[in-house]
């Protein structure tokens, strides 16, 4: 069965927040092949028991008022541009949210919320070239060259500190932030 387009986690399969699975949703009850991983802010336990078709129109989030990522941290709780609150609403209801170490942030750019790309270490930033890589640079507020290459060596998808990838959906820009646990 083909997964749901999501215009802000366009493959979630990769990004980790979609896996293949045999478990029934919750919310409608079938077997579709696929299971939601993130997280979920519901009073519901709700964890891998959502499929993203319910996900993607909104009927997990009118059942179970279950969210995915934190309405608050939907323009980087202030670190990018505020968004009109239907972007919120589709992001934080209607899209699939990925894990982080600290409270996740979803980057906006060009008065919409930007598309995940994902979690990215030092590897995954030189392979989406220089935009990407000062990107995560500029987040960090590092100015001195010797802190930033340290901090740079370190950052690791799987480790800490990670950076958090996003394309703005209207120009292409590249930003982020990342974080540590």
């Amino acid at each position: 069965m083909k997964l749901p387009v999501f215009k802000y986690h366009p493959d979630p399969v990769a990004t980790g927040s979609v896996a293949p699975s045999d478990a029934e949703c919750e919310c409608c009850g079938r077997a579709r092949g696929w299971i939601y991983t993130g997280p979920v802010y519901s009073e519901e336990e709700l964890t891998e028991a959502l499929c993203p078709w319910c996900i993607d129109d909104g009927a997990a989030h009118r059942k179970f008022d279950a969210t995915f990522t934190d309405e608050h941290g939907i323009g980087g709780c202030g670190a990018s541009e505020s968004v009109p609150d239907h972007v919120v609403a589709h992001v934080a209801q209607r899209t699939p949210g990925f894990s982080g170490w600290q409270q996740e942030q979803w980057w906006t750019h060009c008065g919409d919320a930007a598309a995940f790309i994902g979690r990215a270490g030092k590897r995954e930033l030189e392979a989406q070239g220089p935009d990407a890589i000062t990107a995560i640079r500029d987040s960090t507020g590092l100015s001195n060259d010797k802190d930033w290459n340290d901090f740079f060596a370190a950052l690791d998808r799987d480790g800490s500190p990670t950076a958090y990838l996003f394309r703005c959906i209207a120009c292409g820009a590249l930003g982020g932030y990342q974080d540590c646990d």
